[in-house]
């Protein structure tokens, strides 16, 4: 009843073939009556070179075998089971195990006497499956090992870092262990088996509101105890979002350790309440710069370098990176631009990537798109989703759920619709309508059950407790006072040219229980007609930063107005630097002062380049970036508010006030309340004769929170609020 070794070797070798698209050649193995086996030494050397780690090739003994094709394995018991359900007495088996991703093992294939259909056609697909673990394994000295790891199928990979089966005696003479991983890979993949990865993409049309979707994901999630970090692409070939004008990619958002990134990560900061870091936000630039480095030292020698597989590799890498760094149980990942945008594509084709590794079980895509309304038909049409959903699945993407941005409500018969021909479940389908605040949308889309088919589909678990949303949206909801504050910017053409600003009142509204709103004033306009026409009946003016001199003569005249008339005054960066220039002039009488970044004949250059910032040419990433520690002075405004002496804020500048003139400005009443730990740079500065006038030459927009709001902010609307009731 025994097979010839010449016809178990030849059907391996046949399906080896099939596998690996390449010639193979395999000695005829002798099979002896007790169920050993011998080779020859060419048979030694061909395993070595073309099955070894390409495939792991065994012949243990039914009753001792442990990981058997086609049944899944939880014990020893179980496999004591299996194994005496297939066992044919005498017979030795020929086991050729697949690759491993990341900790399951794909495409066996047990080759036997009783296997007569693998035998006599050896060319069918061959079953997938999962074990969910490779249990130990007795060789035929007795010594017990572990089951034996190899690389991916295909040709030219090296054995999985992941496999286990270090240790284990070889399987067969010729056969090599798998390299041992060290401990620190062995936790890096357990930690990535246990981690589960939500992947957000946009279609129809740009700025559809992938990254509201994805903050409001995080934190649906976080009430759910969950630690959650994000992470946003962009397509675009910039190295990051620095050089950008606000008009056309809105404001830039700085982390704390110096990123200059995309707007939505102010929007996960604030939603989610973390601190992101630079690998938060992955661009096309940064990954091809990285391939074309590790191309230039060598690391790619011999090979092609191509999108597939070293692109896709370094997306991977730098997506897993994050959740690593982060020590996260989540990882959410929007993919900035629109499906179908070239740009994209290799970007998209990781994600497809991730999936097949990781499983359907740890990976989840979520497909945010629109639902235009067509005004003289009055009807909302589904058919541009569907086109999207179809780019997706013809690049190997099947959306779990689609979050559908609408004017109008989504009826029954349209989530039918859009459940039949996108191939998603009806529940899956989420409408995602306009609000009069974005801080409503967890509560809404949680109220459709977003949160919870996230956690099904992944399998978390835990309760959602949203307490600490639910009291932030119910002050935005039904606020007790309204006040309005004017914001005079430069970039006033796009509505996220200042997002972080506009979001930070808002903040300080929700922390005195009022609604704040926010007259955009441009700051040329002012030139033009005036500040007292453009901010009658405002109780509080904020001005930005920018770069550059347009518009900052408006600055300064709205500051002056505002000192002036005693109508409290936040500036920011820039709005800090015009302060100092108005001050300088209107009081300290020096009329040419100015900024070394708008005059270099000027006689009273209150501002000037920092020293480490001269002879710097390039503009990407060399200004003063992210967190740098405050000393704040006893006995001024700003340590009551912060109260405390020290503090850390995020600066985004190339320019300083001159200490030169510091004296002759504190001379004449210019209050220095913040300063760098070696007193060297001012970071705050204040008027104490004034209800609130004061400016910082950070950004603490970047750290404002709607649950944690930054305390300049709260104490400016505080202020505002009192003029409002004064008047």
């Amino acid at each position: 009843g025994m097979l010839s070794s010449e016809e178990v070797v030849e059907t391996v070798a046949e399906v080896l073939r099939e596998r690996f698209r390449g010639p193979l050649v395999v000695d005829p193995v002798v099979v002896a009556k007790d169920g050993t086996h011998l080779l020859s030494d060419r048979g030694i050397e061909a395993l070595k070179e073309r099955l070894i780690p390409l495939a792991t090739v065994l012949t243990p003994n039914l009753p001792e075998a442990e990981a058997l094709s086609g049944i899944e394995i939880t014990g020893r018991e179980e496999a004591r089971e299996a194994a005496q359900k297939l066992r044919c007495q005498g017979a030795t088996w020929v086991l050729v195990k697949g690759g491993h991703q990341r900790g399951e093992v794909v495409n066996d294939l047990l080759v036997g006497p009783d296997d007569e259909r693998a035998i006599s056609s050896p060319r069918i697909p061959v079953p997938r499956h999962r074990l969910r673990a490779i249990r130990r394994h007795r060789g035929p000295s007795g010594a017990r090992g572990r089951g034996a790891g190899g690389g991916r199928a295909g040709p030219r990979v090296s054995p999985a870092p992941g496999a286990r089966g270090a240790r284990a005696r070889p399987r067969c003479p010729g056969a090599r262990p798998p390299e041992r991983e060290s401990a620190a890979q062995h936790r890096r993949r357990k930690a990535a088996i246990m981690r589960k990865f939500i992947f957000v993409t946009g279609g129809v049309v740009s700025s559809v509101g992938k990254g509201i979707t994805t903050a409001c994901l995080g934190r649906l999630l976080k009430d759910r105890g969950r630690k959650v970090t994000i992470q946003k692409i962009d397509p675009y070939l910039n190295v990051d979002a620095g050089t950008m004008s606000p008009f056309q990619h809105g404001e830039v958002f700085v982390t704390d350790d110096g990123a200059e990134t995309d707007l939505d990560l102010g929007h996960y900061e604030r939603f989610v309440d973390l601190n992101l870091t630079r690998l938060s936000n992955v661009t096309s630039g940064q990954v091809y710069g990285a391939v074309i480095q590790k191309e230039r030292a060598g690391e790619y020698l011999g090979k092609t370098v191509q999108v597939i597989p070293h692109l896709t590799d370094e997306i991977k890498r730098r997506i897993h990176g994050v959740g690593e760094q982060d020590k996260a149980e989540l990882v959410i990942c929007e993919i900035g631009g629109t499906v179908g945008d070239i740009e994209g594509q290799p970007f998209l084709e990781a994600i497809r990537q991730m999936r097949r590794e990781l499983g359907p079980e740890n990976t989840l895509f979520i497909h945010v798109t629109l639902i235009p309304y067509v005004g003289p038909s009055g009807e909302s049409k589904t058919k541009p989703t569907q086109h999207s959903v179809r780019e997706l699945r013809n690049i190997g993407i099947q959306p779990d759920i689609l979050l559908c941005r609408s004017r109008r409500p989504l009826t029954k018969e349209m989530r039918d619709k859009l459940s039949l021909f996108c191939d998603v479940s009806p529940e899956a389908v989420i409408e995602g309508l306009d609000t009069d605040s974005v801080y409503e949308l967890p509560l809404i889309f949680e109220e459709q059950g977003f949160g919870g088919l996230v956690a099904d589909r992944l399998g978390i678990d835990g309760k959602p407790d949203h307490s600490e949303w639910e009291q932030v949206v119910s002050r935005v909801r039904k606020p007790t006072h309204k006040v309005t504050v004017a914001m005079v910017g430069k970039y006033m053409a796009l509505q996220d040219s200042y997002i972080s600003v506009t979001e930070a009142i808002k903040h300080g509204g929700i922390a005195n229980d009022a609604e704040v709103e926010v007259r955009r004033v441009d700051s040329e306009e002012i030139e033009k007609h005036g500040p007292e026409k453009l901010l009658e009946g405002v109780s509080g003016v904020v001005v930005p930063g920018g770069y550059g001199d347009r518009g900052v003569e408006g600055k300064i005249q709205a500051i002056r107005h505002c000192r002036e008339n005693k109508v409290p005054f936040l500036g920011l960066c820039l709005g800090m630097q015009c302060a100092v220039i108005e001050f300088a002039r209107h009081v300290c009488g020096w009329e040419d002062a100015q900024s070394a970044e708008f005059s270099d004949t000027t006689e009273h250059p209150v501002l000037h380049l920092m020293p480490d910032q001269e002879g710097v040419t390039d503009k990407g990433a060399t200004q003063r970036l992210g967190a740098y520690p405050m000393r704040v002075m006893p006995g001024t405004r700003a340590r009551k508010i912060y109260g405390t002496a020290r503090a850390s804020e995020r600066h985004r500048h190339r320019y300083e006030v001159n200490n030169e003139f510091r004296d002759g400005l504190e001379d004449r009443g210019l209050v220095i309340s913040g300063v760098s730990p070696d007193g060297r740079l001012v970071e705050l500065i204040e008027l104490p004769d004034h209800p609130f006038f004061l400016a910082s030459q950070f950004h603490p927009e970047f750290k404002s929170r709607p649950n944690r709001a930054h305390p300049l902010f709260a104490e400016f609307v505080k202020a505002a609020l009192k003029q409002e009731q004064g008047k």
